[in-house]
């Protein structure tokens, strides 16, 4: 009696009656397009989401031979997009909420407090084609840092987006398309403060300039799949988009511009990036290159027998990966990446090997994926990590 007294109550207090649902509590979104509303009188719109990534992680060191793991909360995102005021004027709020998400706030540049706003924009589309963007959130850059963590072909980034991707940061960004028959032309400038996401001090050194060019010479690809992992759009005719982006960081403070250690001393940073995207019939195949360089020496510190203590992160890197879905929603992909740091810098050449394994359950929204990677440093492996990832959201 007592236990079927308080499912009366809680079902009373969340709004579900004992045999039915609530009607009122239905809603016509699905998952993946989130929570959606309008305002009655149209005055705004609002779209909420959130996901999780749940990580596990194993390591094999092969020069030490031992053997590392963990499980983490890999990312926890909460979404809000839409329109205020006038379809033409959008927004987009997104939040970092676990700790690999919030890790490496606490510092003076950031107020001494967590780094949980990852994107702070507004866009506003103030003539055909063209858009204004004004806020905090990802930088015109490689390809592969710009596609959402969440629509990944495999569980996280290669190692040429960890070395030289130039990230979000905060300023103002413009936004052009044009079409010329079946080809489509974008073009993107940005002026940013060059030092990353949340910044609570005074800028230091100069601004940050980004543009990028993009060309789709078979036109659009289907639900912007130029900008996801994946050919789960299952393309009915080849679809192929050529970037290059350039970005000039005057007097950069930080170890990789946006991100890293912030240094005592200053460098401009000057980065190129050209990549393409092409899908076709389930089969996708993605490559970038970069060219991250310092105007003047990249070291910043030495120790007394000369090995470099503190640099900046400059260099070139390579990557290209490839994948199949098939029409069961599972997708064999391999990737390969190399690093060829600056040799002031004395950091490692990096060759990495990756073979991955996912199952799109509800496209990239509800999905398991795993790889395994070879890493091999000055041409010596290294190092043998396994990963599998479950993500999910709505």
């Amino acid at each position: 009696m007592l236990q079927a007294t308080l499912f009366v109550f809680c079902s009373f207090l969340i709004g579900i009656a004992p045999g039915k649902v609530n009607a009122q509590s239905v809603n016509k979104s699905r998952v993946g397009k989130g929570v959606q509303f309008v305002a009655a009188d149209t005055s705004f719109s609002l779209r909420l989401n959130a996901r999780v990534q749940t990580l596990y992680m194993g390591v094999q060191d092969l020069q030490e031979d031992s053997y590392s793991d963990r499980f983490l909360v890999r990312r926890a995102r909460l979404k809000m997009e839409g329109f205020a005021y006038h379809p033409n004027l959008e927004y987009k709020i997104e939040l970092g909420l676990s700790n690999s998400d919030i890790g490496g706030g606490i510092s003076r540049e950031f107020n001494n407090t967590a780094n949980i706003i990852l994107d702070a924009v507004l866009r506003w589309q103030f003539a055909p084609n063209f858009e204004v963007w004004f806020g905090q959130t990802k930088l015109p850059g490689n390809r592969e840092r710009v596609i959402s963590s969440q629509k990944l072909q495999f569980v996280d980034r290669s190692l040429l987006n960890s070395s030289y991707n130039i990230d979000r940061d905060a300023g103002v960004q413009l936004h052009h398309t044009f079409s010329a028959g079946n080809v489509v032309f974008r073009e993107m400038l940005a002026l940013s403060m060059g030092e990353g996401r949340n910044i609570a001090v005074d800028n230091r050194g100069g601004y940050e300039y980004t543009g990028r060019v993009e060309v789709l010479p078979f036109g659009e690809f289907t639900a912007d799949g130029d900008y996801f992992g994946a050919d789960l759009a299952r393309e009915k005719t080849p679809k192929l988009s050529v970037g290059v982006s350039y970005d000039y960081n005057d007097r950069a403070s930080r170890q990789g511009g946006q991100l890293g250690s912030f240094f005592d001393q200053e460098r401009t940073l000057k980065a190129f990036f050209a990549d393409a995207m092409f899908k076709y019939r389930g089969f996708s195949a993605m490559a970038e290159y970069a060219d991250k360089e310092s105007v003047g020496t990249p070291v910043v510190e030495t120790n007394e027998f000369g090995s470099v203590t503190r640099a900046f992160q400059t260099g070139t890197g390579f990557n290209i990966q490839a994948g199949y879905v098939f029409k069961n929603n599972y997708e064999i992909a391999g990737r390969y990446t190399s690093i060829n740091a600056e040799l002031l810098t004395q950091r490692d050449d990096l060759r990495q090997y990756t073979l991955g394994l996912s199952k799109y359950i509800a496209g990239h929204t509800v999905k398991v994926q795993s790889d395994i990677s070879l890493l091999r440093a000055e041409e010596i492996n290294n190092e043998l990590m396994y990963r599998f990832q479950v993500e999910i959201g709505f």
